[in-house]
Formats: structure tokens, sequence, C-alpha cells
């Protein structure tokens, strides 16, 4: 394909996956308030955490004790639920536009590429899901830490957009901190990275995963913390666990030859012997040539011997 004929085909393929998100982000629009084949309606779902506080940690606008978050400008309520909408329809839609992502790329790698990077993708979009999935059911137990904190004092009226920004930014972290492992596994693949590296620093490892936790988590609260540093501890394991299987493979296919470095693989190098040397071969058991003697030199011989000029050279020879 020419370079027009690439564009016009990546033109194609944005258009389709923008449609299909389009037509998601309209679905999630509308499940976030309607509940379609009798599903939860997507707002109650965004506010299930919160909800599940006990009724005094939470300020009451209703008078029926009905859960209900705040909203502090009149395009509040609509800019939520948009974005909500988009995000549901992002996620959605995600097995077409992927598709479209890997049809245009598939024609450009080999065989073993496209497996790879196919599997690679899998995991990719299981790990994140995994992580988002948990930074949801941690959201409960952390919003109950940080709320619980001086309730005697104070009572939480959440806005929409703040507890939607903080939930977001919880799932994005916990998603994102399950993408690690894969790429330590990436870079062990590639050689760049060996088990018997990281073998030793485990004790760093752990200190600086949970360092991490304490400053990536929105809330700092202990208990997302310690579920994500715990929840990456293991994962981390995991992908050493693999990375060791993967070197213990690769060292057994590659002969042991291929690991040396060029000087160890030459060898030592001897001076060569001298010609004529101590070679193992007697000088005087070699016959010298003799020069081949010339018509004019033939000639000359005869005539120092006394033959004169008749003589036949050929009876003389």
């Amino acid at each position: 394909m020419t370079l027009v004929e690439h564009l016009q085909e990546l033109r194609q393929r944005v258009i389709v996956a923008l449609a299909a998100v389009v037509v998601g982000t309209i679905v999630g629009f509308i499940w976030y308030q309607t509940a379609p084949l009798g599903m939860m309606p997507l707002g109650e779902i965004i506010r299930g955490p919160y909800c599940n506080l006990p009724p005094e940690l939470r300020a009451d606008f209703t008078g029926d004790g009905e859960c209900r978050l705040l909203a502090t400008n009149p395009f509040e309520m609509f800019m939520l639920r948009l974005k909500v909408g988009a995000l549901a329809g992002l996620v959605l839609a995600s097995p077409v536009w992927l598709t479209q992502i890997w049809n245009f790329i598939t024609p450009g790698l080999h065989k073993n590429e496209r497996r790879y990077t196919f599997s690679f993708v899998t995991i990719a979009v299981v790990l994140f899901v995994s992580g988002a999935l948990l930074a949801y059911f941690v959201l409960d137990k952390g919003l109950y830490v940080l709320i619980s904190m001086g309730s005697e004092v104070q009572i939480a009226a959440l806005s929409g957009g703040e507890y939607y920004n903080f939930l977001l930014a919880l799932i994005v972290i916990f998603g994102v901190s399950f993408e690690v492992p894969l790429i330590i596994i990436m870079l062990n693949m590639l050689g760049i990275l060996r088990y018997e590296h990281v073998k030793d620093k485990r004790r760093l490892i752990i200190v600086g995963i949970f360092a991490f936790a304490a400053v990536m988590t929105p809330g700092q609260d202990p208990f997302s913390m310690v579920a994500l540093a715990l929840s990456i501890n293991i994962l981390v394991e995991l992908a050493f666990q693999f990375c060791r299987w993967n070197d213990r493979k690769h060292d057994r296919e590659r002969p042991e030859w291929m690991n040396l470095s060029d000087e160890e693989a030459s060898g030592p190098i001897e001076a060569p012997a001298p010609i004529g040397g101590t070679s193992g071969v007697a000088t005087d058991a070699i016959e010298q040539p003799q020069p081949v003697q010339r018509p004019a030199e033939r000639r000359n011989i005869a005539s120092q011997r006394g033959f004169g000029g008749n003589t036949d050279f050929g009876d003389v020879l």
C-alpha cells in the first residue's frame, strides 16, 4: 500500500472507532439514570461506595434518608452524567476500537509478533480491569476511614464532581499500577532485565512499592495504600518467578560459548614459529632442486670443454 492508501485506511478506522465510542456514550448517558435489561443504573453503581457509609456519616438532603450527592452549580449534574456516559461509552466500545487498532497494525507484523502482541494486549486489559475492580471495592473502606475522622465536629457532604474525580483517580491509579508486572516481563523477554539482577533486591523493591502506594493513593488512607501495595507486591513476585523460569529456559536453549566475550571465545593466540625452525622436518633430508640449463649456457659449456663449432650438441648432451 502507498502512503496515501495507509492514510485513507487510518481515517476509515478512526471514523469507525469514534462512531462506536459515540454510540457507547449515548448508551452510557441513558444508562446513568435508566436501568436497561433489569440492570442497576450506572449512577447507582458509581455512588454505591458513598451510599454504603453509615447514614450518620453523610449529610441527608432529602429528609427521608435517601442517599444523594450534592450539586453546587447548575451544570454539574449534566456534566457529571456526560462524563460518566463518556467513560462508559469508551469501555463499552473498547472491543470495536481495539479491533480497529489491531487490524491496522497487524499487516506490518510477523507471525510471532502478532501472537505476542495479542497476548500482551489481552493481559494488559485483564490487569487494568482487575485493578479497577479492586479500587471500586476498596473505596468503601477507604471512604469510611477518611470520613469517620473528625465525624464528631463535621459531616460529609460530597459533591458529585468531587466524588467522581476521587473515584476515577483511584481506578486509574490501581489500573495502571497493575501493569507493572507486565512491564517487567516484557523487559525480561527482551533480554534487558534478568532474574539475577533482582533476586537479591526484594527488600528494597517491597519498601519502594509501599512508598509508591503511599504517595499515589489519592486519599492517602492506610487501607487503600496497603491494598494497593500488597497487590502490586504479589503481582511483581509472580513476574519475577516468570523471569526466573524464562531465564532458565533461555540458558538451556543457548550454548555456553555464546555467553562468552569475544576475547574469551577466541582463546589464547600463540606466536607463529619461525620458518625453517623447529618444525620437526630435517632440512638436510630435503633435496635441493638443480637449475635448468638453457641452450646458450649449454654452448658455452661445450666450448669450454674443447668441442669445436661442428660438434653435434645433441651427441654431447
